[in-house]
């Protein structure tokens, strides 16, 4: 068990590093031989999550029903070769089909790691399991911060793409020889319902991630949030009518489940505005290196380990609604602290601060992701996992779209106090938005001494 815990951990901070490490290559990116206009890098930064959160539900699914270890390793084998694609690229348009390739790479191998966890540990124990799971997500944030950190001191944006080349295939190969393999289940894979999901959730991410950029009245925007809406709406429609569709839009009427979808993606939502904003606030505003600026993140992987080593017996003694409604206070809380530094403010401090959001983080999202997968029934746990990690890389987007306004609003380029001022600005927006979201989310949660035992009933 101690293995698969460690290989399926390792796994989801691999992939999530990438999401975060690139925004530290930017500048790289930038001034680099391929010489990328400002809307082509804005698409070497996204496409990753763009792809990775548009393909996760159905790549779950496709773990359920064809193997969650093969769907696992054929992942992380095609994760690596698309970063050797994006390290080696001679062109703008190689590098981004690289990434998105990647994305859809990361979308097949993440749900499966959930699954194959869950599969590998005593009824018991699979709420720590869950609560350490759900960490790894957290530190794969960070864990990119340090990676591009220690890369781009040294090498170039290339050399950071080549790091993930050998360490998704020793993670395959040391899944290969230690994890076991889960019998297949009946999933559901419909092919009509999966592209009207898979084409909304795109469309929709693509208006999001446009949004900053091109305006949010702007047609290209608007044009995504209709196709998205529509191919939502068209696939509700379809899927409470078909015999067995990818997924059955009535699972969210199940209270942990709704609530549990919307607590991760409003946590997740305020962690990666943190996250865009934090990079640039630390290099152009205090003047920190790229090494250092990897480094000065620690505060939240600390954090999150700590208080994930707690949460899950204080969920058995308070409940998860006080427990979730804690976390997301605290994560607002935090920004609001975030809100008022500036230039003058000294580091120790500011990592208070960013501790105070990781405790937040750590003390809710093993509930809010038991909940998610104890709706379910065991065979879709690999489901479960996708609409769990949707529901982040979604919440992510927001975030980052949201704050990406605020500060191009500011004119956050023009100068450092434009900068601090949009960062200001955006991190009480963000905090606003969190607190009416928690009291949503503590409302909806349907009985706070039933998560400890849902948790504990998610079998494979």
């Amino acid at each position: 068990m101690r293995k698969t815990l460690a290989l399926m951990c390792a796994a989801v901070i691999t992939l999530q590093a990438l999401v975060s490490a690139i925004n530290l290559a930017i500048p790289q990116l930038a001034a680099g031989d391929l010489h990328p206009t400002g809307s082509q890098l804005v698409w070497i930064v996204d496409t990753y999550v763009l792809v990775f959160a548009a393909v996760l539900i159905p790549a779950g699914a496709l773990g359920d029903r064809l193997g969650r270890k093969g769907v696992l390793l054929a992942g992380l084998l095609l994760f690596s070769a698309a970063n050797l694609v994006s390290a080696l690229a001679p062109t703008v348009a190689v590098l981004q089909a690289g990434r998105g390739l990647a994305g859809a790479a990361a979308a097949l191998a993440q749900p499966a790691t959930l699954a194959l966890l869950l599969n590998d540990t005593r009824p018991e124990r699979r709420p720590h399991a869950i609560a350490l799971w759900t960490t790894a997500l957290g530190l794969g944030g960070m864990a990119g911060n340090l990676i591009a950190g220690v890369v781009l001191r040294y090498w170039g944006w290339a050399a950071l793409f080549a790091v993930f080349v050998p360490a998704a295939l020793l993670l395959a190969a040391g899944i290969a020889a230690w994890v076991p393999r889960v019998p297949r289940h009946d999933a559901n894979v419909d092919p009509i319902s999966t592209v009207l999901l898979t084409g909304g959730l795109f469309a929709l991410l693509y208006g999001i991630i446009e949004g900053p950029e091109r305006g949010w009245g702007s047609g290209p925007v608007i044009t995504g949030f209709v196709t998205g809406a529509s191919l939502v709406t068209l696939f509700t429609a379809y899927a409470r009518k078909a015999r067995r569709p990818l997924l059955d839009p009535r699972v969210f009427a199940v209270p942990t489940v709704r609530a549990g979808a919307i607590g991760v993606a409003v946590g997740f939502f305020a962690l990666f505005g943190l996250f865009f904003v934090n990079a640039q606030f630390l290099q152009d505003v205090k003047g920190y290196s790229t090494l250092v600026t990897g480094f000065a993140t620690l505060p939240l992987a600390l954090g999150m380990g700590l208080v994930t080593r707690r949460a899950v017996p204080l969920t058995e003694r308070l409940g998860a609604r006080a427990m979730i409604g804690s976390g997301l206070t605290i994560i607002a809380a935090g920004l609001l602290l975030l809100s008022t530094t500036d230039a003058a403010t000294p580091y120790p401090l500011y990592a208070v601060y960013l501790f105070v959001m990781a405790v937040g983080m750590g003390a809710c999202a093993p509930a809010l992701t038991g909940g998610i997968l104890a709706g379910l029934p065991p065979a879709q746990a690999g489901l479960g996992s996708g609409i769990n990690s949707a529901s982040r890389e979604l919440g992510a987007a927001l975030g980052i779209a949201l704050i990406g306004t605020v500060l191009n609003e500011h004119h956050a380029l023009r100068s450092a106090a434009d900068f601090t001022a949009g960062m200001v600005t955006g991190y009480r927006i963000l905090a606003g938005i969190l607190a009416l979201a928690t009291v949503g989310v503590v409302l909806m949660w349907s009985d706070r001494r039933l998560v400890g035992r849902e948790m504990q009933g998610v079998a494979n």
